[in-house]
């Protein structure tokens, strides 16, 4: 049984050790999406990028299940939610609406986004439009700006989306296989078994067509990043707790700088030897750095960081 064969059901090839939480399903409006809702208290929400799943934030969620309610959902086209054929379902702005209409159906509010990757840009877009609903942000490794001008992000949303990069992303899973090794600080982070849940979740090249879309969005979606950006009076007042890795390959001191400038209530954990991948390089400093974050003890969470107030 792959993820792409039979939406609704738990593939057997899953560890129940490595991902200790029930799988549960919404029918969004681009089809069923894949989603872990575990703990109770406060709720937080953490929204991955390409090419991950929920099961990226599985050492996040155990260690904060037993203090808050954790919540992580699969896009659609990644990990264990649907696949769809339609182009305009694997753009960002359509995610974006799709996790949207996910938070109405568990019907949650005083939000606290925990946000990486693309789920900058799709968790952002919920909290400019619903700002009451978002009471605090955790931001690890993301952007939510134009880039179009950047070279390093144009250099590469140029070659990830042009034939050769689709057919590399699409036909060799050259993210997963290629990408998210070097992203990482210290390639051991990355175990055998959980590389092996990321291969799995895309198995063939049907079910990578939205990790294959995403990185001409970086440049593509520029107007939507700009909407956002334009509104972020919406959301840059709220508490925020910055998580950076900066063996990045990825996002570089460069976004960090343009957080830390914009956020007016912040603080900020600097991982030195992480990468990208914050979630599967340091859990228990990152979950307990959350968890003092919560509950409003930035000063022990800050580490060698800044608070802005």
């Amino acid at each position: 049984m792959t993820a792409s064969s039979v939406f609704g059901i738990r593939p057997g090839w899953v560890s129940d050790q490595l991902f200790p939480f029930e799988s549960r399903f919404f029918e969004s409006p681009s089809g069923r999406m894949h989603y872990v809702d575990e703990g109770a208290g406060e709720p937080i929400v953490f929204v991955h990028g390409n090419p991950s799943w929920s099961f990226e934030f599985r050492g996040l969620i155990d260690r904060l299940r037993g203090q808050f309610r954790c919540v992580a959902a699969d896009h659609i086209g990644f990990g264990l939610s649907e696949r769809s054929q339609a182009p305009g379902d694997h753009s960002p702005q359509t995610h974006a609406r799709n996790f949207a209409s996910f938070l109405d159906h568990l019907q949650v509010r005083e939000i606290s986004l925990y946000m990486t990757d693309w789920g900058g840009p799709i968790g952002l877009d919920f909290a400019r439009r619903f700002p009451e609903r978002v009471r605090r942000m955790i931001i690890a490794n993301t952007w939510c700006w134009p880039v179009n001008t950047d070279r390093h992000f144009v250099m590469f949303s140029r070659m990830m989306s042009s034939p050769v990069g689709r057919f590399l992303n699409q036909r060799l899973n050259f993210i997963v296989t290629q990408v998210m090794p070097r992203a990482v600080g210290d390639r051991k982070a990355l175990s055998p078994e959980a590389m092996q849940h990321y291969r799995q979740a895309q198995p063939d090249p049907e079910s990578r067509r939205a990790c294959a879309a995403l990185p001409g969005h970086i440049i593509g979606a520029t107007d939507w990043l700009d909407s956002i950006w334009s509104a972020r009076q919406s959301f840059i007042y709220k508490p925020a707790l910055v998580l950076w890795g900066h063996r990045d390959i990825a996002f570089r001191p460069q976004e960090l700088t343009i957080w830390e400038s914009e956020l007016t209530d912040h603080v900020t954990r600097n991982f030195p030897r992480c990468g990208h991948f914050l979630a599967e390089e340091s859990p228990d400093t990152v979950s307990q750095s959350i968890a003092e974050f919560m509950l409003g003890n930035p000063q022990n969470c800050a580490g060698n960081g800044r608070k802005h107030g």
